[in-house]
């Protein structure tokens, strides 16, 4: 079978594609194949070397994908042959909270992902397709979903009729705004580009700002929600855009901090989190039992992830760049055909 491989710190032109045996399934374990995968800015991080967590070599890339059951292992119970499915960002994160063990089988950085023709994975780290999504848009679930999820719905215990704030038209932002306003949310979203949230307002957005023509963007939030501020706020940028975060939000807000985009370095005053009794939780995707509660809301409500392009198995390396560009709105995805 074909994969790619990740196997220095030299960014996407140096990802190799290479031939590999293709995987048998043991006891417990289920032979998908791929036909889709999608990438997450992290992808782009572990590429690149350095990445905080989950950062091996040589490893296949991306955590993403989904694909068709070809063959099971002895005493599996959940899935059959045939079966479509959607792969769990950890493979080992069934439920509850983590430990450093569990946390380091993140596939596509601890252990090897899914940018490959086929993949074992033991059963608990797989989940039937929700509704009638297709693989491409079932492959953009399991990293940016499921954070916008665990962020507003696990730690932030989101509610009908509260506000969320997101922070750029990247796959969680755009996840976020999706599965808050079929909660009943009022959503509120950044961006530098006025096309992205005239796109972000067909998806259902109650308020937009242009931080590049509206530097003091918070300052534009609060007047949105008439001095308030928000209930929940997504923040993917880091320090860069944390403390204007903390500023947009509401007395009692809650803030899912997930990445760091605007890079690392920074200084942070924390009063306003005491003065405002601000929770920032730190977001690192979810649980396989997150995921099926998220299934269950996209099947309901029928959710369909936003995919900006796609692109064929062997121009991987493309949709890597794609990606860096950051001209995308929603999700970057990589099909893989059948043989």
């Amino acid at each position: 079978m074909r994969a790619y491989l990740v196997s220095s710190d030299g960014g996407p032109d140096a990802i190799q594609r290479v031939e590999r045996p293709d995987p048998m399934p043991g006891p417990g374990a289920v032979r998908v194949a791929m036909r889709a995968a999608s990438l997450n800015y992290r992808d782009k991080m572990v590429a690149l070397g350095g990445y905080p967590r989950n950062d091996s070599r040589p490893v296949v890339p991306l955590s993403d994908g989904a694909g068709v059951v070809e063959a099971v292992g002895e005493g599996v119970t959940e899935f059959a042959v045939g079966d479509r499915v959607v792969n769990c960002f950890f493979r080992d994160w069934v439920a509850g909270e983590p430990d450093d063990a569990i946390m380091r089988t993140a596939h596509g950085g601890g252990i090897d992902g899914v940018l490959a023709e086929r993949v074992v994975f033991p059963e608990r780290a797989l989940l039937p397709i929700p509704g009638d999504l297709s693989f491409e848009e079932a492959a953009c679930l399991p990293c940016a979903a499921v954070t916008a999820w665990q962020s507003l719905f696990v730690k932030g215990g989101l509610t009908a009729g509260q506000s969320v704030l997101c922070l750029g038209t990247g796959g969680v932002s755009v996840f976020a705004l999706q599965l808050a306003k079929a909660a009943g949310a009022t959503v509120f979203i950044t961006s530098s580009s006025d096309e992205k949230l005239e796109r972000a307002r067909e998806l259902g957005a109650d308020g937009t700002v242009n931080y590049k023509a509206t530097p003091d963007w918070h300052k534009e939030v609060r007047k949105l929600t008439d001095g308030r501020g928000v209930d929940h706020v997504v923040e993917v940028g880091g320090p860069g855009t944390l403390a204007k975060s903390m500023r947009a939000s509401a007395l009692n807000g809650r803030i899912g901090l997930i990445g760091v985009l605007t890079g690392a370095d920074g200084e942070v005053n924390p009063l306003p989190c005491v003065f405002e009794r601000l929770s920032i939780h730190g977001i690192y995707v979810g649980s396989r039992e997150m995921f099926a509660d998220m299934n269950r809301h996209i099947a309901a409500n029928g959710i369909r992830p936003v995919i900006d392009r796609t692109f064929p198995f062997d121009d991987a390396i493309a949709a890597y760049k794609h990606l860096q560009s950051g001209a995308h709105f929603g999700k970057v995805v990589v099909t893989i055909d059948a043989d």
